[in-house]
């Protein structure tokens, strides 16, 4: 009997691709070439392979979900949210706690949002999993850099034409209150946002799968939370069923330990890590098609 297969891509964003200057459009009011906002190292490689395991696969493959980082500008985790304490603008690549808030090193630039923002920031310190990051604004809707990288994307829509089903698309980070790296849950959900709050039907879905395989962006961020919350809210408890493209995803720079870190974590819980090369093999693919 064929294994029923499931492919979980995570942010395959134009944003997050280190993009040579043949993928970056000419933008119509700079007359310039579009530059991605947050590009990972290796990330345009890691597209190009997963968009080959599609079209290699796409007779294996019996559903395709995808996630897009999906962001507002004005976001509590990108700079035009934020202000020095002498009212400075704040870079991207800044981190912000509770702490250096009460100190006044930072600020919201609206002083009505600070109550909400320390208790976000208290909360998240509480969580323990990540310090706010200020980001570049990236994958704002909209943009070319919220779109799919585009050779998975003609992967994607192939897949569409020969399956006569489409890719399901799920959003995430369009709260502009709480960070959202997970595509399962936000990092600290709202009370008023369901979107925010565990995604258990789309856990469950994936659990139906036989097997369930993972690639996608950034493996030190947001694959690496979506697993993490797949793994520790799997119905069947089955870990063994998820597979990680591990040469479909690489980590922010600097984040390198965290991707080792995160891949070791998840071996350690019976995760499996194959290339899409062993994947292919997997599926009884192993010929270029």
């Amino acid at each position: 009997m064929s294994t029923r297969t499931q492919l979980l891509i995570i942010d395959p964003q134009n944003d997050f691709c280190d993009l040579p200057e043949a993928y970056r459009p000419i933008g119509p009011l700079t007359h310039a070439r579009q530059a991605p906002a947050l590009p990972v190292a290796g990330a345009h490689a890691d597209m190009q392979r997963l968009a080959s395991f599609v079209d290699r696969a796409r007779s294996a493959l019996d559903q395709i979900c995808i996630t897009l980082d999906s962001h507002h500008r004005i976001d509590i985790a990108h700079p035009g949210f934020w202000r020095t304490g002498d009212g400075q603008p704040v870079n991207p690549f800044t981190s912000i706690t509770a702490a250096q808030v009460r100190a006044g090193a930072f600020s919201p630039r609206d002083p009505a949002a600070l109550p909400r923002t320390l208790a976000y920031l208290d909360e998240l310190d509480a969580r323990g999993r990540y310090t706010l990051m200020v980001w570049p604004v990236h994958c704002e809707i909209g943009t070319w850099g919220h779109n799919v990288h585009a050779d998975l994307k003609a992967a994607l829509s192939t897949w569409e034409d020969d399956n006569l089903t489409i890719v399901q698309t799920v959003n995430k980070g369009e709260n502009p209150w709480t960070e959202h790296y997970s595509a399962m849950q936000a990092e600290v959900p709202d009370a008023d946002d369901p979107h925010t709050q565990l995604n258990e039907t789309l856990i469950r879905q994936l659990d139906q799968a036989e097997l369930l395989l993972i690639g996608g962006e950034a493996s030190s961020h947001c694959v690496r939370a979506t697993t993490e919350h797949i793994v520790a809210h799997l119905p069947s408890g089955n870990t063994h069923k998820v597979v990680l493209l591990t040469d479909a995803m690489s980590p922010v720079g600097g984040f390198e330990a965290q991707h080792a870190a995160f891949l070791a974590d998840m071996q350690a819980r019976g995760v499996r890590l194959m290339r899409c090369e062993e994947a292919l093999a997997l599926l009884g693919q192993t010929s270029d098609a």
